[in-house]
C-alpha cells in the first residue's frame, strides 16, 4: 500500500515548519509577504508561505485538519482519475489553493510593509469545503467540540472569515481562509463536475426529514 499524497504533504510541511520555528530566517525567506513580492517579484512566497507556520499549535491544528479531511478528498480524486493521475491532480489542486488563497491579500497589502502571513490554513479550508460539498449533513465539531451539520459549519465559517478579513487585525490571514474555501469549491467543480450534482442531491436529503 503506497503512502498517500496527503500524508506526504503533512510530513513535508511539518519538517519545513519545524525547521523554520527553530530558524527565523527560514520564515523570513518563505513567508507570504506582499510588499516584497510586488517589488522583487518573489511570487514563490505565495506558495512557500503555506509550508511554514507561526507556532507549533498553528502547525498541529492545520496538519490535523489536513490529515482528517485530506485523505477523504484525495480518495475522491483517485476514484475520478485513477490512482496515479488522481494523486498528482490532487497535489496540484492543493498547491493551487495555497497560491490562489493568497492573491487577494497580495492585492490588498502589496504596499503595506508591515503585513505578512504564514500557514496552510487557506489550503485546508479548500479541502474542508470539498468534503462539505460531498457530505453537507455530516457532523463537524465547531471549535472541535460542538457538533454541527457540515453545511451550517461551512456557511458560518465563510461569514465569519469574510467579516474578520475586513474588521479584525489579529495577525491571522482570514482572507486566505475565505478565498481558500472558495478556490477549493471552484477548482473541485472544474475538475470533478459531478460534485455539484452530488452536493445538490445530498443537500435535499435532510437526514431528520427522512
Amino acid at each position: 500500500m503506497s503512502i498517500s499524497i496527503t500524508l506526504i504533504i503533512v510530513a513535508v510541511t511539518a519538517i519545513i515548519s519545524y525547521q523554520a520555528l527553530n530558524n527565523r530566517q527560514i520564515i523570513e525567506t518563505l513567508k507570504h509577504y506582499p510588499y516584497a513580492e510586488a517589488r522583487d517579484k518573489s511570487y514563490y512566497r505565495m506558495l512557500s508561505g503555506g509550508f511554514v507556520h507561526g507556532s507549533m499549535m498553528h502547525l498541529l491544528i492545520n496538519m490535523y485538519v489536513l490529515y482528517t479531511f485530506g485523505e477523504y478528498v484525495e480518495n475522491k480524486f483517485v476514484a475520478n482519475f485513477c490512482t496515479l493521475n488522481g494523486r498528482m491532480i490532487y497535489l496540484v489542486f492543493y498547491l493551487a489553493i495555497i497560491f490562489l488563497a493568497d492573491i487577494p491579500s497580495f492585492l490588498k497589502h502589496k504596499n503595506n510593509p508591515s503585513y505578512a502571513s504564514v500557514g496552510a490554513s487557506g489550503a485546508t479550508s479548500g479541502i474542508i469545503f470539498v468534503f462539505i460539498m460531498i457530505n453537507p449533513w455530516s457532523m463537524l465539531g465547531l471549535m472541535f467540540i460542538i457538533p454541527i451539520p457540515a453545511i451550517i459549519f461551512g456557511v458560518l465559517y465563510l461569514i465569519y472569515s469574510s467579516w474578520a478579513a475586513n474588521t479584525k487585525n489579529d495577525g491571522i490571514d482570514h482572507s486566505a481562509h475565505f478565498w481558500g474555501a472558495i478556490a477549493g469549491i471552484v477548482l473541485a467543480l472544474i475538475l470533478m463536475p459531478d460534485i455539484g450534482s452530488i452536493f445538490i442531491h445530498q443537500l435535499k436529503a435532510v437526514p431528520w426529514l427522512n
